[in-house]
């Protein structure tokens, strides 16, 4: 196995490693989202950054291994406001509600997220299967649902039986739907989801649809 040494900066100066990993990863994330993981060049994002690819190959040890750094670091975004999510003080249909506000307003200023994702999930989820630590982090969401869910039902307020992973899908699923399928869906029916205009109707739309279902009489109960 070849040893790749540390590169020098033009005039001799060794770069800061975590200042050059970030630029690095701020472009090769604009990079990937924009091209894709087969259309992205490391050439672009070494240019970009004003940097070479041997840098990159040092830090990163090549495409692959870039594109699954990226994608860690867009996880390890949403996993941090999620954990930092504090609806302990509210009552379990408030909770929900913010809950779902959290997922919204992640997927509107993260659409590079949205973009890496759909691009993950054309690869099958190769990167994230071979990444042991991506596959194991799981969503910090899962545990606050479960809490809410449980306080819910103990307190007569959500009838349904509902699945933290299951819910969760719904919320992520139409949050995710309303960036990435943002120009397929104007072409088709007119209407732009991220309008600023619509913005606060379909952020309340979200948090009624979830809360109605957790909330309403099933038939046959």
């Amino acid at each position: 196995m070849t040893v790749v040494e540390e590169p020098v900066r033009p005039g001799g100066r060794v770069r800061d490693a975590a200042r050059t990993r970030a630029e690095i990863l701020d472009v090769a994330t604009q990079e990937f989202a924009r091209a894709g993981f087969d259309g992205a060049r490391v050439d672009e994002i070494a240019a970009r950054t004003r940097t070479t690819k041997r840098m990159i190959y040092y830090y990163f040890g090549g495409k692959e291994q870039l594109f699954t750094a990226v994608l860690e670091r867009a996880y390890g975004v949403i996993r941090e406001a999620e954990r930092q999510l504090d609806v302990e003080h509210l009552d379990p249909v408030a909770a929900i509600r913010r809950l779902t506000e959290l997922t919204f307003d992640h997927h509107e200023r993260h659409p590079d997220f949205v973009r890496l994702v759909s691009i993950e999930n054309i690869h099958g989820a190769e990167h994230i299967a071979a990444c042991g630590k991506l596959g194991e982090t799981g969503s910090p969401a899962l545990a606050v649902i479960r809490r809410i869910l449980a306080a819910g039902q103990e307190s007569g307020l959500f009838t349904a039986d509902v699945d933290a992973v299951d819910l969760y899908a719904v919320i992520s699923s139409f949050c995710f739907f309303r960036v990435a399928g943002r120009h397929t869906f104007g072409a088709l029916f007119g209407r732009d989801l991220v309008d600023p205009a619509q913005r606060e109707h379909y952020r309340t739309m979200l948090g009624d649809m979830v809360i109605a279902y957790l909330t309403a009489e099933r038939a046959g109960g």
